[in-house]
């Protein structure tokens, strides 16, 4: 990663789409509720390391966040953005469930009203100064932001609402990690 992408990261205005942190090995059961954490793919012991080392680089590179952090309903995801930025500062978003069922078998119709409010989710522009973090799924080849590694996080400039947004950049926990080398 370069030191005018750091650059940008620090001046805030953007949007980082993270996935949760390594989830156990599994299915998430059919009829499963959102509170019942038993009943869901949780994080891994891995997955809450690179949970608590995700927040911990984005303070050492000095990279401002937008309080509450946003993160879908599944406990994976909220965990993980309870380990990286601390539980008092997380608020769960609904819609972002949505973006897990993208994976499965939807109407062609359904699939197009979660990309469309995915894409006005995207292009908003983040709000005093810090840039806003997205805490939640991978997506299938080719769909949405695409596949995501656990704790990637694909870097999002938003251009206004109704322009759309552009892909900047997509780190993996690595990348992050080499820049505080």
């Amino acid at each position: 990663m370069n030191r005018s992408l750091l650059s940008s990261l620090r001046e805030g205005g953007l949007i980082f789409y993270a996935r949760h942190g390594e989830a156990t090995v599994g299915m998430d059961l059919p009829s499963f509720h959102y509170q019942n954490c038993l009943a869901q793919r949780n994080l891994s012991e891995e997955g809450r390391r690179q949970a608590i080392y995700y927040g911990k680089i984005l303070r050492a590179l000095q990279i401002p966040i937008q309080s509450p952090v946003s993160t879908s309903p599944f406990c994976r995801t909220i965990e993980t953005a309870q380990l990286a930025f601390g539980s008092g500062n997380v608020i769960v978003d609904p819609f972002l469930a949505d973006l897990y069922r993208l994976s499965g078998d939807l109407s062609s119709r359904d699939r197009q009203r979660i990309l469309d409010n995915l894409q006005a989710m995207l292009e908003k522009n983040p709000e005093g100064g810090g840039n806003k973090v997205i805490v939640a799924h991978s997506f299938p080849v080719g769909v949405g932001l695409g596949q995501i590694p656990d704790m990637g996080t694909v870097i999002v400039r938003p251009k206004g609402e109704g322009h759309g947004y552009e892909v900047i950049s997509q780190l993996s926990l690595e990348d992050f990690s080499i820049l505080c080398s």
